[in-house]
C-alpha cells in the first residue's frame, strides 16, 4: 500500500507530474495549517494601526488637533516600528516565531486597550509611539516565517492572503468602526473613538496567546505533518538557489546594494498605502458623505474589492512566475487611479470607482513585491536582511503621513497629495524596472 509519506520519496519523485501534484497537496495542507491564523492576527494588525483613520473623524475636535497634528499620532507609531523592527526580527530568528509572534500581538493588543484612557494629545502621542515599538517586526516576521514553509515561485500567493487582509481589515473597520463611535459615545464619560481603539485592540492579546500554543518555529517541529512531508519540505526549500548577493551577515546586508533598491521601493509603496489607511475616510468626506456611518460603510467598498484583486492578481503572477511586469502595471495603475482623483467634476461614483482601483492596484504590488526580496536574502541573516528592507522602507510611515496632513491642513484640499503619492508609485516602478532587469542580465551572463 503506498502511503502519503511514500509518495513524496517513491513513484511521485520519479514522475514530474505526480511530483507537481504531490507538492500541491502538500502546500495546501501547510498553507491551511499556518496561514488563516496568521491572516487573521494580521488583520487585527492593520485594524488596531489604522483605525485611527475614522478616529480622526471625532478626535480631532475632542483633543484640538490640527490635520498635520493628528498625522503626528501615525508619525510617532513609525517612529518606534521602526526603531525597533530589525531588533524584534532577530529575536524573531534567535527565539522563533512562537514566542516573537505571542510577545508582539499580547503587547500592542495593550497599547490599544489603554487607547480608553486618552484625554490628550500627549497621552494620544505616547500610546501610538507604544503602539509601533510592540507591533515591530511583526510583518517582516511573517514574510521571514514563510520563508520556512513555501518556495519562492508559491510565496507571492501566499503573501496576496496577508495583503488582502490590508483590504479585509479595511471592509471591518468600515463595517463596525463607525457604528462604536456613534453607538458608545459618552458611555461611562468616555468618547466613542476610545471605545472604538480599544474594543478593536483586545482581540490582539487573545491572539497572542494562543499564538504561543498554535504556532510551530519550523516545519521540523510540526506534529501535523507527516515523516515524509517533513522531508519534502526540506527538499523542496534546500533545492532553492541562492543569489550571489545573499547576506550573511547584518554588517553584509548593510553594504548590499539590493537592500537599498528594496528598500527605496518599499518607501513608495507604503506611501500609497498608507494614504489609504489615514485618509480614505476624509477622502469619502470630500466627495460628499458626511455622516460618519455612511462614511465608514462607504470606506468598505474599495478594501472589499481590493482583498479580492489583490489574491486573483498576486496568484496570477505566481502561475506565471512572473514579478516585474505585474509590479509595474499596478504601480502605474494605482499612480494613474489617483492622479484621476484630482478632477473636481467627477461625480461621487466615479471618485469611488478611481479609490477603488488605486486601492486594488496598491494592495496587489505589496505581495509580489515581497515576493523577491524573500527570494533574494536566504540564510541564517535573512531575518535581518528582510527586516533591513521594512524598516528603512517604513520610514515612509515618519515623513509621508505629516507631508499630506500638512497638505491638506494648508491647501484645503487633498490634490496636491494625490499627485505626490502618483509619482512615488512612478518611481517604485521605474526601480523596480532597472533592479529586476539587471538582476536578469547578471544571470544570464554567468558561465
Amino acid at each position: 500500500m503506498t502511503t502519503r509519506s511514500s509518495a513524496h520519496t517513491g513513484l511521485a519523485s520519479t514522475n514530474p507530474v505526480a511530483l507537481e501534484t504531490s507538492d500541491d497537496r502538500l502546500f495546501r495542507k501547510v498553507t491551511l495549517r499556518i496561514i488563516p491564523f496568521l491572516f487573521f492576527c494580521y488583520v487585527i494588525a492593520i485594524l488596531d494601526r489604522s483605525n485611527v483613520g475614522f478616529a480622526q473623524l471625532q478626535m480631532k475636535h475632542d483633543l484640538s488637533l490640527t490635520d498635520a497634528a493628528y498625522s503626528l499620532g501615525a508619525v510617532f507609531f513609525f517612529i518606534g516600528y521602526v526603531l525597533f523592527e530589525v531588533p524584534s526580527n532577530m529575536l524573531l530568528h534567535r527565539f522563533g516565531a512562537r514566542k516573537t509572534f505571542a510577545r508582539i500581538m499580547g503587547l500592542w493588543g495593550a497599547a490599544s486597550v489603554l487607547m480608553v484612557f486618552v484625554s490628550s494629545s500627549t497621552q494620544f502621542y505616547v500610546l501610538r509611539f507604544l503602539l509601533g515599538v510592540f507591533e515591530a517586526g511583526f510583518f517582516p516576521g511573517i514574510v521571514f516565517y514563510l520563508t520556512f514553509w513555501f518556495p519562492a515561485r508559491r510565496r507571492a500567493g501566499a503573501l496576496s492572503v496577508f495583503y488582502a487582509g490590508v483590504a479585509v481589515a479595511g471592509v471591518l473597520g468600515g463595517l463596525v468602526s463607525g457604528g462604536i463611535m456613534r453607538g458608545m459615545d459618552g458611555v461611562n464619560g468616555i468618547h466613542g473613538w476610545q471605545w472604538m481603539l480599544a474594543i478593536e485592540g483586545a482581540p490582539a492579546i487573545l491572539l497572542g496567546v494562543i499564538a504561543y500554543f498554535f504556532l510551530k518555529d519550523n516545519p521540523g517541529v510540526a506534529s501535523w505533518l507527516n515523516p515524509g512531508e517533513k522531508r519534502r519540505l526540506a527538499e523542496v526549500l534546500g533545492n532553492e538557489g541562492k543569489h550571489e548577493g545573499h547576506t550573511h551577515s547584518l554588517l553584509a546586508a548593510v553594504r548590499n546594494p539590493y537592500v537599498y533598491v528594496f528598500a527605496f521601493v518599499y518607501f513608495c509603496l507604503t506611501s500609497g498605502i498608507l494614504l489609504l489607511l489615514f485618509w480614505m475616510p476624509t477622502m469619502i468626506r470630500e466627495f460628499g458623505i458626511t455622516d460618519i456611518v455612511q462614511i465608514s460603510l462607504y470606506s468598505a467598498i474599495p478594501n472589499a474589492i481590493g482583498a479580492v484583486g489583490v489574491i486573483l492578481i498576486a496568484r496570477r503572477s505566481d502561475r506565471r512566475n512572473e514579478r516585474k511586469w505585474h509590479f509595474i502595471v499596478c504601480g502605474a495603475g494605482a499612480a494613474a487611479a489617483l492622479a484621476l482623483l484630482t478632477s473636481h467634476s467627477l461625480g461621487f461614483a466615479l471618485s469611488m470607482a478611481l479609490l477603488t482601483a488605486a486601492a486594488v492596484f496598491v494592495y496587489a504590488a505589496h505581495p509580489i513585491f515581497w515576493s523577491v526580496p524573500a527570494t533574494f536574502f536566504r540564510g541564517p541573516s535573512a531575518a535581518a536582511s528582510i527586516a533591513l528592507v521594512s524598516s528603512i522602507g517604513v520610514t515612509s510611515g515618519t515623513i509621508t503621513p505629516y507631508l499630506i496632513g500638512l497638505i491638506k491642513t494648508y491647501t484645503g484640499s487633498m490634490n496636491n497629495a494625490f499627485y505626490f503619492i502618483a509619482l512615488l508609485l512612478v518611481l517604485a516602478c521605474v526601480a523596480m524596472y532597472f533592479a529586476l532587469g539587471f538582476e536578469r542580465t547578471s544571470n544570464a551572463q554567468k558561465p
